[in-house]
């Protein structure tokens, strides 16, 4: 009997399941919110481990394609204190076995792999019903209706399928991060360019730091983290994008030139990004014809694991389907089993890399997490 199968969001997570599913011949139907696939930018770089992001694309058949699209000396990194001081520089050996790429690339080698019909744009989730027997209905803001043998929520942190299995709600953990780009670095700003170097670039202090990345065609992508409340989040996102710059950069008074130029230097309008998570040990009761996968499963700080786990996440659900084509239970059963452990474990990983950078014995904490993730 043929099944049907709904994934919610055409993230990297959902679309790496509607193709490792597209693999063994089963087919899904991907419904997506955004109205098409260039609705909006899709973020800047993203580095896809061996160990995991790289496995599953290998089960998505489409690893070759993937070493394409990296992004040469995009695993360097450097570690500078508030002055300017270079604390650890590691080069691109190519060694590390987590290459760069574009996030918006990377979707698109997804997009292009599967049947012509399969992601449906526009179509944003307003309400779930359970119909029993494990069935679900889906209610879209434009109106329309579906019904599904299986859900899968690959929606995100504001999950909209998740309420289906969990109380669980994402919480601010006191960290925002601040988004702007530098175009043309080496020529329009070079002080900075020659800062950051060509690849993966922190200063940091306690409760404060810039991360930047140089991406292709001599762009500087920059988060500058501060742990501040909520109501300090609210002030600066109200204000004007000028104004808001000069107050995010007012909280690195004394910092090098150089580094503070990362924010006062943006080009584009400054996006806020409140951090949230869910509990580090987030798991639910098996509910019959549902499932969770990515930041709808568990969220948790950014620590260069999220991609790579949602992709995991998915490869992982699409085996396990195909190994139990005729018991979806056994199927989701088999996939949580190894999603609560691997999430748990992420999150205590995630935790430390946060630690690592704003901790109050940051930036020389970094220093050594870097030194021993090289070594390790």
């Amino acid at each position: 009997m043929t099944r049907t199968i709904a994934i919610v969001g055409a993230g990297l997570g959902g679309l790496m399941l509607a193709r490792v599913l597209h693999v063994h011949g089963i087919a899904s139907t991907v419904y997506e919110a955004e109205a098409s696939p260039t609705a909006r930018t899709q973020g800047g770089m993203l580095d896809i481990h061996d160990d995991s992001g790289q496995l599953a694309l290998k089960a998505a058949r489409l690893h070759d394609e993937f070493v394409r699209l990296i992004h040469p000396g995009g695993q360097a990194s450097r570690v500078l204190d508030q002055h300017g001081a270079v604390l650890l520089d590691h080069p691109d050996d190519g060694l590390g076995g987590r290459p760069e790429v574009r996030r918006g690339e990377l979707r698109r080698l997804l997009l292009d792999a599967l049947p012509a019909g399969t992601v449906q744009w526009g179509r944003k989730l307003a309400a779930v019903a359970a119909l029993g027997a494990g069935r679900h209905a889906l209610t879209f803001t434009d109106g329309s209706t579906v019904s599904t043998d299986l859900l899968v929520g690959a929606d995100g942190a504001w999950s909209k399928v998740r309420p289906l299995l969990s109380e669980a709600k994402p919480a601010y953990i006191g960290t925002t991060f601040i988004e702007t780009y530098l175009s043309d670095a080496d020529v329009r700003h070079p002080a900075s360019a020659r800062a950051v170097g060509g690849g993966a670039f922190f200063a940091m202090a306690p409760g404060r730091g810039i991360f930047a990345h140089r991406e292709p065609d001599g762009m500087l992508h920059t988060y500058v983290a501060v742990q501040k409340p909520m109501a300090w989040v609210a002030g600066i996102e109200v204000a004007d994008p000028a104004v808001a710059l000069r107050r995010v950069a007012a909280e690195f008074d004394g910092w090098d030139p150089a580094l503070t130029a990362l924010i006062t230097d943006g080009e584009t309008d400054p996006v806020l990004r409140p951090l949230h998570a869910l509990p580090s040990d987030h798991r639910w009761d098996r509910v019959p014809g549902v499932t969770l996968l990515g930041d709808a499963a568990h969220l948790m700080p950014p620590a260069g694991d999220g991609a790579n786990l949602a992709m995991v996440d998915g490869a992982e659900l699409g085996q396990a389907i195909a190994a139990h084509p005729d018991d979806l239970e056994a199927a989701l059963t088999a996939y949580e089993q190894t999603l609560f452990p691997r999430s748990i474990e992420a999150a205590a990983g995630a935790a430390e890399v946060l630690d690592a950078c704003l901790g109050h014995e940051a930036p020389h904490s970094l220093v050594r997490f870097l030194n021993h993730a090289r070594d390790a």
